[in-house]
């Protein structure tokens, strides 16, 4: 079979890089809650439309399913990853431009997801679609594999499941935006729920019980001063390590009139390549320890979700054909580099042993921004620089 992407009428499966990412944009995956369904019921519909073989998955949670396509089976395989959810945009009317609504305005496609990253998972579908002919043809030796992927935003194993599935390879593109500029590190994340114990009283009587909120500024202090150490750590690539309260809970759903019986605070701590997961855990238990012996403070804590760090050398093969290709089409550094952002390239490279990196086009002040968009010229650039990139890696040496 032929896989055109000629100029084409197609509204609903378009083939024009604008068209297809404003698609995407226009179908409202928030995660939370997770309504991933209908983008992948539609990624999964347009290929199939284009003759490319594509596979709804069920795992891990049959009600937010993501999708997998393979193209050929010669090696190597390049492995596409993009994922469907979005963070929640939040009060519409803070907005410019309607958040779901899809808008190419000035050379911008503006919308929640524009740039993180539904543009990534459209250049990824055209980029299938545009090497699926000289792939079967015998004419490139490699295969290529797609992800739309479920639950990135909140640490879900979508990634994970898709390699563990069998939509795996010899490479990994992880399509988060970096400007084009490759990153063969990225820093993992941890986030841990902090709580600690009051004792109820009415408020009129203030010296009957124990107000947890009181403990609120022994606790932030112990963070701050964690997060000054931890400052002092850095990585080459990725900077410095952190310690971030990045939200504080007490009284929710009490009477405003009753100390509440429990207040807490979500800790974000972000992880440098070469730091461990449980290395971190200690560190958390030791100052909850400490708030404990010093302060009186019984903080309890669990770790709620995870983004190991992950990194690749520097010249890996992957990574120099990735620099080569987007500073020659657009203009990005070739300087090693690493994201400070979290990915699920720690898929790839920690729980699958795939050499991968995060790259794609668009600048990541723009995610999870009001007004989010993607300019849609860089994002040409990109998708050009991924096609080359791609045939060359899957091309007889």
């Amino acid at each position: 079979m032929t896989h055109e992407r000629a100029d084409t009428d197609d509204v609903e499966y378009p083939t024009d890089l604008a068209t297809l990412a404003a698609t995407l944009v226009r179908i409202e995956t928030e995660n939370p809650p997770g309504n991933e369904r209908p983008a992948a019921e539609y990624v999964h519909d347009w290929f199939t439309h284009h003759g490319l073989d594509a596979t709804l998955v069920s795992e891990p949670d049959p009600d937010r399913p993501q999708v997998g396509v393979r193209v050929g089976d010669g090696d190597p395989t390049l492995v596409l990853n993009g994922h469907t959810d979005v963070v929640p945009a939040g009060d519409p009317g803070e907005w410019s431009h309607p958040p779901y609504g899809g808008r190419i305005e000035d050379g911008r496609l503006y919308g929640r997801g524009s740039v993180d990253m539904k543009t990534g998972i459209a250049i990824a579908m055209l980029t299938a679609l545009d090497l699926a002919d000289p792939i079967e043809s015998g004419e490139l030796d490699g295969s290529l594999v797609v992800h739309a992927a479920m639950g990135e935003e909140t640490a879900a194993p979508g990634t994970r499941t898709l390699l563990e599935a069998g939509f795996d390879g010899d490479f990994g593109v992880v399509l988060e935006p970096t400007e084009c500029r490759v990153a063969t590190s990225a820093k993992g994340l941890a986030w841990y729920d902090l709580t600690w114990p009051g004792e109820p009283s009415h408020a009129s009587r203030p010296d009957q019980g124990h107000n947890a909120i009181d403990d609120l500024p022994a606790v932030l202090a112990a963070i701050e001063e964690y997060d000054e150490r931890l400052r002092e750590r850095t990585d080459p690539l990725c900077g410095q390590a952190y310690a971030t309260v990045t939200r504080v809970v007490a009284g929710e759903g009490t009477n405003r009139a009753v100390f509440p019986d429990r207040a807490g605070l979500v800790l974000d701590r972000r992880i440098l390549p070469g730091e461990t997961v449980s290395a971190v855990d200690d560190e958390v238990a030791a100052l909850v320890d400490d708030l404990q012996h010093e302060f009186g403070v019984p903080v309890s804590w669990e770790r709620t979700e995870t983004y190991a760090s992950a990194s690749i050398p520097t010249d890996h093969p992957l990574a120099e054909t990735f620099r080569e290709h987007a500073a020659d089409v657009a203009g990005a550094p070739t300087d090693p580099w690493g994201i400070e952002a979290s990915t699920d390239v720690r898929n790839f490279v920690e729980d699958a042993g795939i050499p991968a990196i995060t790259w794609g086009p668009g600048s990541l002040e723009q995610a999870h921004t009001v007004d989010e968009y993607v300019d849609l010229d860089a994002a040409e650039a990109g998708m050009e620089a991924l096609g080359r990139a791609a045939t060359d890696l899957l091309s007889s040496p």
